[in-house]
């Protein structure tokens, strides 16, 4: 046994030395591999339990990686693979949803793993880059191949050539190979949410609307947050409300915060916006009846009915061979404050954002200006989707009278110079009042007090 430094002298100092700075030694190597052992568990337990991708073996027979993240570049950094799904619409086809370089990238080859085979059969990919890449350089494409007779392959890889080794390819799990039956009448897909995003009241006001309206689950694409919006993702993520799928293009390519191409040397526009609409549409494809697109501080509200489904069950008895439906986005602008007589919202002044009740006036459409529409889509009816329509669809779309219903959207005025006498009261949100603040105060309640 080694004695304490603290109760020798100076002389049985001299002698134990080694042995001292050996223990030492052997004490800080020990308590090195304990803290770098604690921290990757940390990081596995915390970060993955919220949103890690979910991880699946790779194929027993044929070999691949499994992807790290919801964005995987190939070698050649020209293309860049998101996630692979059977489309049950058209055949034996597998369309794999990937941003590509719209000049060069020319030639891609799937690689299935099927059935006994122990090597992987490889087919010829076609390349369908969306429409709407808007000027800039990269842009989402359909890589469809098609699936080798007798052939149900649980995964496929993507390359652009026609020889390379399977085993040094990461193998996709091939989505929606089996339809089963709907989980959900509404999900709500949010189109990237980046920015260091902080409002936090808005946001919590608008799943609380959403589930109030009908809508059972709601998809972020998360790109970036603040802290405390990132503990009310995780709440709502434990509640079974929101699925967070991570969002990290920037690793990968120089992000725009324009639609348009601005020709300053970014390589995509809008945080890849196309890109995760178009993968949350066949996320849910055969799980979800409808599909909403919008943003996180928009709301579709009717005003002939009450909730998302008499709505919807309405517009498609009157509307049969529609699967598109579009509706009129209206600015409620947030410097028009409105003080109403709120009660029970006491617990509201503590959370950062902005109070979606304080805003009832809308701008008047702007003559001449194209009213950017949202919509709400049947999953199967819709091949590729751009933000305001869709662009290869089976079914009819349908624009959606402003009697009906609008999309709240509650931003900046895009009309700054008007006067508060032209803008256009509308206080449609306050029928919601009643159950609104209850349910804000109720999941408030759960969240300041949950461990």
């Amino acid at each position: 046994m080694v004695p304490s430094v603290l109760t020798m002298d100076k002389h049985n100092y001299k002698n134990q030395a080694p042995y001292i700075v050996c223990y030492a030694k052997k004490i800080h190597f020990f308590r090195s591999i304990f803290i770098v052992t604690f921290f990757l568990l940390s990081i596995n337990y915390y970060w993955p339990r919220r949103y890690q991708l979910t991880r699946f073996r790779s194929p027993p027979i044929c070999g691949g990686r499994a992807p790290n993240d919801t964005i995987t570049p190939l070698k050649n950094q020209r293309t860049f693979i998101i996630s692979a799904y059977k489309d049950n619409r058209e055949g034996n086809i597998i369309r794999i949803l990937g941003i590509v370089h719209h000049q060069e990238v020319k030639e891609l080859y799937c690689y299935f793993c099927c059935n006994s085979n122990t090597n992987a059969t490889t087919t010829r990919a076609g390349i369908d880059i969306h429409q709407d890449r808007f000027g800039f350089p990269y842009g989402l494409a359909d890589i469809i191949c098609t699936e080798p007779p007798d052939c149900r392959a649980e995964f496929v890889s993507v390359h652009w050539s026609p020889s390379e080794v399977v085993h040094n390819l990461t193998s996709f799990r091939i989505r929606n190979r089996d339809p089963g039956q709907f989980t959900a009448n509404f999900t709500v897909c949010f189109s990237t949410m980046f920015g260091n995003y902080s409002n936090v009241l808005q946001f919590i006001q608008t799943i609380e609307m959403y589930k109030i309206l009908g809508a059972q689950k709601v998809m972020v694409y998360l790109n970036n947050c603040s802290q405390q919006m990132e503990e009310v993702l995780q709440y709502y993520t434990e509640e079974g409300t929101v699925e967070v799928i991570p969002w990290h293009i920037q690793r990968y390519l120089k992000v725009s915060h324009n639609w348009q191409y601005p020709n300053d040397g970014t390589e995509i526009g809008y945080y890849g916006q196309l890109s995760t609409l178009n993968d949350c549409l066949y996320r849910n494809m055969y799980s979800s009846k409808f599909v909403v697109l919008n943003d996180q501080d928009e709301i579709i509200l009717p005003f002939k009915h009450r909730t998302w489904d008499s709505m919807m069950e309405s517009l498609q008895w009157e509307n049969p061979n529609v699967g598109i439906f579009l509706f009129e986005n209206h600015i409620f602008a947030k410097t028009a404050v409105s003080n109403g007589n709120f009660t029970n919202t006491s617990s509201w002044n503590g959370v950062p954002g902005s109070n979606l009740l304080q805003y009832i006036h809308r701008e008047p459409d702007r003559p001449n200006y194209f009213n950017a529409r949202k919509m709400i889509v049947d999953p199967r009816a819709v091949i590729q989707t751009s933000v305001h329509s869709t662009l290869k669809q089976y079914k009819n779309f349908k624009n959606i009278p402003l009697e009906t219903a609008l999309v709240h959207h509650c931003r900046g005025p895009l009309q700054p110079q008007l006067p508060r006498a032209a803008l256009i009261e509308d206080k449609t949100i306050w029928s919601y009042n009643g159950s609104l603040i209850q349910n804000v105060n109720r999941m408030l309640e759960k969240f300041i007090t949950k461990p």
